[in-house]
């Protein structure tokens, strides 16, 4: 199963972050995604596999947690 990655996406631009600052986040949390592979599906051109969406999903989370708020993005198993 692969995930359509439109709500990380809407999260990041909520956060301000770039999409370097995201990836690096990612990779600090195991992520295998290339910066090219990570902007083309938060861009909806391709979908992430579920390991994929939840170290995204994470790194958006604690960063969300990092400004005192909680961690509303959505993991592949609630999707």
């Amino acid at each position: 199963m692969a995930l359509d990655a439109s709500a990380l996406e809407s999260a990041r631009q909520h956060l301000g972050l770039s999409v370097s600052d995201l990836w690096f986040r990612c990779l600090g949390l195991g992520g295998l995604l290339s910066v090219a592979e990570l902007t083309s599906a938060l861009a909806g051109r391709r979908t992430l596999p579920p390991r994929e969406f939840d170290i995204v999903a994470q790194a958006l989370n604690e960063r969300f947690m990092e400004d005192g708020a909680d961690h509303p993005v959505p993991y592949a198993d609630a999707l």
